[in-house]
């Protein structure tokens, strides 16, 4: 009897945390969409190291959900193959999870730097393709910032004048305000600064997010080898 009510609530707890990977994996899949979509409009279509993560990402969110699956499957038969299973596959997701944080720590200032060429190439195009010109005033709209390190990038565009910026790069939007402007009317920080401040002041909030991810998946696998036990020691009473 000690024993089948040791299985009920591991089997119960298990659920639980099955129902969060869940979760976790839509959430995965939907930040690596979401990722795809900004790199699709702010960089060039190249095979990168940051084009890539966004792959990676959805990839993580797909094999969580199966594995979740897996898990499911296994508790509700209480199949004991089915949980090891389930326990090695998580093992595999935390450490990929721990290579990428990792990977992204020390490549950060080479995706930095990436981002900061593909935005000067795209900046090339912006007077002969409306729909990159479209992407870039948007971005330098919402980050108050204007050309890819600061403002005198745009003298290196073919056909933009010396003394002329996007009218996004004004700190008043209106139509024209971006020729013969002063400096005072316009914002002068690049958007590779602007985008990176702002994402390291939410650095905090993802890190957090990450680390009760991996704390809810090592539980995962905590509780699947619990129940494994607990179903071999009910055959063994049996």
């Amino acid at each position: 009897m000690a024993v089948e009510g040791g299985m009920k609530c591991v089997k119960f707890l298990l659920y639980v945390l099955l129902l969060a990977f869940c979760a976790c994996a839509v959430g995965l899949i939907a930040i690596g969409v979401a990722a795809q979509v900004f790199l699709n409009q702010t960089i060039s279509q190249e095979t990168t190291p940051a084009s890539l993560l966004p792959v990676v990402i959805i990839a993580v969110g797909v094999f969580l959900f199966l594995v979740a699956f897996v898990g499911c499957c296994g508790a509700c038969k209480e199949n004991s193959c089915l949980m090891i299973t389930f326990a090695i596959f998580l093992s595999l997701i935390v450490l990929v999870e721990v290579a990428v944080a990792i990977a992204g720590y020390v490549f950060r200032d080479k995706v930095e730097s990436e981002f900061s060429k593909s935005f000067q190439k795209q900046m090339q195009n912006y007077l002969s393709n409306n729909k990159t010109a479209l992407v870039l005033d948007r971005w330098q709209e919402q980050f108050n910032c204007c050309g890819a390190n600061n403002y005198t990038d745009w003298e290196t565009v073919p056909g933009m004048a010396k003394d002329r910026v996007p009218d996004s790069c004004c700190v008043n939007v209106t139509v024209g305000c971006g020729t013969d402007f002063k400096l005072s009317t316009i914002h002068t920080q690049g958007c590779v600064q602007s985008m990176g401040a702002k994402l390291r002041k939410n650095i905090l909030v993802v890190a957090a997010a990450a680390l009760g991810i991996a704390f809810v998946e090592v539980l995962g696998i905590i509780f699947s080898c619990c129940l494994v036990k607990s179903i071999r020691s009910g055959y063994e009473v049996m």
